[in-house]
C-alpha cells in the first residue's frame, strides 16, 4: 500500500469524455484517456483493505460480488501509484489477457464491491485498468509463444472473449491452437456487437495479431458445422473448445414484426460496424438505415444503448427506448447491500446524447410493445402500452394498464431485448446434450460436454453474460481442456 492514507486524501475522478455536440458527428471513442498522474492518484485511493472484495470473483443470490476473473486489484492499484506500469501490467496480466477490452466495456463488477465504495466513491478500478492495458500496448508488447509445443491440436470454436481468451491460455500450454470464426473479421462480440465508440476495433485487432505471432492460428469466414463439417473437426483435432456465443435474440412476438423496418439490434450494429471499417473512419451514409427517422429501440440493456448511439450518429430524427422493466431506485436498497453489485439507476453514454440532443431521457420504463403498424408493408409506428409488475402463479409478470394505449411514429423499430441461448446447429450436429435452457450441459465445473473431447464456455454454457465472465470463463475451459490433453 503506497499511500495509507490516499482514500482521505483524494476523491474520486472519473476520466473526461468528448463533448456530445462533437462526439456524435464520429465513431471514434467518447471516453478520453487521462495522463499517468491523475491515475497514480486514483490508485492511491485504494485501501489495500484486509478483506478486499474487489477481486472476491463469486456469485450470491444471482448477484456478482468483485472481479470474475479475480484480479490481483490492489496489487495493481499500488503498482500504478508507484509509476511501475511494466510490472503492474505483469501482475494483472497473470489472471487477465485483454485488460484493454474490459477497461472499456466491462460494468466494473470490481467497483461494486470495493470496500471503499461501501461509505464513499470506490477506486476507478476499471480506468486504471484501461491505462495499464493502453501504456503496454503503446509499448509494443512482445510476443511471447511457448517455449515448448505438445504436438497436441485444439480447435476452438468462436473468437468472442470466451474464445480468445481460451485460445491465448491453450496457447500458453504448448498446444497448437486453431480459432474457427464464421465472421469476416476475427473478434466476435468484440468486433460486431459493441460499437467502435466503446471499443476501437483496432485493439481488437491488435491483439489478434499479437497472438498471431504467439502461434494462434485464426479461420475466418468459416462457420464449424457448416461449411467446415463437424467430422473435419472430431478427425483433425485432439479437442475442441466451444466458445459460440449465445446468439438466438429473443423475439419481439407482437402482430407486425414481419413488416420492413423492424431490425434486430444485432443486424444494426453489425452493419454499422461493418459499413466503418470497409469505408473510412467517418463512414455512415452507406448504412445510415437510422437516418432522419423516428427510430424506437425495444429493450433497456446495454444493447439497447449502443442501438440509441448509433442511431443517433446515423442522424435519426427521433429515438425512444422503451423498457418493460421499473426504473431502478437511485441509491442501494435493503434487499441489495454492499458488496453486492449495485442495481441502481445509471444514465449511459447513449442516453446522455439523447438528452443533450432531444433535450429528454430518451427512456420509457414499464412501457411495452402491444403492435407494429405499418404502410404498405413498412413499418409506420408503434402501438404500446403500460404495464405494471404483480404475482401470477407465483411469479412476477407484468399485466397491461387499460387506457394507457399509446401509438407513436416509427420508421424503424430496434430489437433489443436479449438472448435466450446459442444456436442449435452446431450442438445437434455433435449430438450434444443441453440443459434447461438451451446451453450446452457440462459435467460440474469441468467444462466438459457430454463429448469426452469436446469442452465449452462463455454464454454457450453459462448463457448471455457480460464480457468479464466470458473472458473467465475461457480462461477455465482451457485449463480443463490442457488437464485433459495431458492425460491422453
Amino acid at each position: 500500500m503506497g499511500k495509507p492514507t490516499g482514500f482521505l486524501e483524494y476523491e474520486r475522478e472519473e476520466a473526461g469524455k468528448r463533448p456530445v455536440a462533437e462526439r456524435i458527428k464520429d465513431y471514434d471513442e467518447f471516453v478520453t484517456g487521462r495522463d499517468a498522474e491523475a491515475l497514480r492518484i486514483q490508485g492511491a485511493r485504494c485501501m489495500d483493505c484486509g478483506v478486499p472484495y474487489c477481486h472476491a470473483g463469486f456469485v450470491v443470490e444471482g448477484l456478482s460480488i468483485g472481479c470474475p476473473l479475480c484480479n490481483l486489484i490492489p496489487e495493481v492499484n499500488d503498482l500504478v501509484y508507484r509509476g511501475d506500469y511494466e510490472e503492474a501490467y505483469k501482475r494483472l496480466s497473470k489472471t487477465h489477457p485483454f485488460p484493454e477490452f474490459t477497461g472499456r466495456v466491462c460494468p466494473a463488477l470490481c467497483e461494486g464491491s470495493c470496500t471503499l465504495g461501501e461509505h464513499a466513491l470506490p477506486v476507478t478500478i476499471k480506468e486504471i485498468e484501461r491505462f495499464v492495458g493502453d501504456e503496454m500496448l503503446r509499448r509494443g508488447p512482445e510476443p511471447q509463444p511457448p517455449l515448448l509445443r505438445t504436438g497436441k491440436r485444439v480447435a476452438v470454436v468462436g473468437s468472442g472473449p470466451a474464445g480468445l481468451a481460451c485460445a491465448e491460455l491453450l496457447n500458453r500450454l504448448g498446444h497448437g491452437v486453431t480459432v474457427f470464426e464464421r465472421a469476416d473479421r476475427p473478434g466476435g462480440l468484440l468486433m460486431y456487437g459493441i460499437p467502435n465508440m466503446k471499443l476501437d476495433k483496432s485493439l481488437v485487432l491488435a491483439r489478434v495479431a499479437l497472438m498471431e505471432e504467439e502461434g494462434v492460428q485464426f479461420v475466418l469466414s468459416s462457420e464449424v458445422g457448416g461449411d467446415y463439417p463437424v467430422s473435419a473437426l472430431m478427425r483433425d483435432f485432439d479437442a475442441a473448445v466451444l466458445c459460440a456465443g449465445a446468439t438466438r435474440e429473443r423475439p419481439l412476438d407482437v402482430p407486425g414484426r414481419e413488416l420492413d423496418g423492424v431490425v434486430s439490434a444485432v443486424r444494426f450494429l453489425t452493419a454499422a460496424t461493418k459499413n466503418l471499417l470497409d469505408g473510412t473512419r467517418d463512414a455512415g451514409a452507406k448504412a445510415a438505415v437510422a437516418a432522419g427517422k423516428d427510430v424506437i429501440v425495444v429493450g433497456g440493456g446495454d444493447t439497447g444503448t449502443d442501438c440509441v448511439a448509433t442511431a443517433i450518429r446515423q442522424g435519426a430524427k427521433s429515438v425512444t427506448q422503451l423498457e418493460i422493466m421499473p426504473k431502478p431506485p437511485a441509491e442501494r436498497t435493503a434487499e441489495n447491500p454492499w458488496p453486492l453489485w449495485p442495481k441502481v439507476h445509471k444514465t449511459d453514454y447513449g442516453q446522455q446524447e439523447a438528452i443533450a440532443l432531444f433535450g429528454a431521457d430518451p427512456r420509457e420504463y414499464l412501457t411495452t410493445v402491444q403492435e407494429i403498424v405499418g404502410t404498405n408493408g413498412r413499418v409506420s409506428g408503434v402501438k404500446t402500452v403500460r404495464v405494471e409488475w404483480s404475482a401470477q402463479d407465483g411469479r412476477p409478470a407484468p399485466r397491461a394498464l387499460a387506457g394507457t394505449e399509446k401509438l407513436r411514429p416509427a420508421q424503424l423499430v430496434l430489437t433489443a431485448m436479449g438472448f435466450t441461448g446459442p444456436e442449435r446447429a452446431l450442438i445437434d450436429r455433435l449430438g450434444l446434450r443441453t440443459d434447461a435452457r438451451g446451453n450446452v450441459a457440462t459435467e460440474g465445473d469441468s467444462h466438459r460436454s457430454s463429448l469426452l473431447s469436446v469442452f465449452a464456455a462463455g454464454d454457450m454454457r453459462r448463457g448471455p453474460g457480460l464480457v468479464v465472465w466470458g473472458i473467465a470463463e475461457g480462461r477455465r475451459a482451457a485449463r480443463a481442456c490442457g488437464e485433459y490433453l495431458s492425460s491422453v
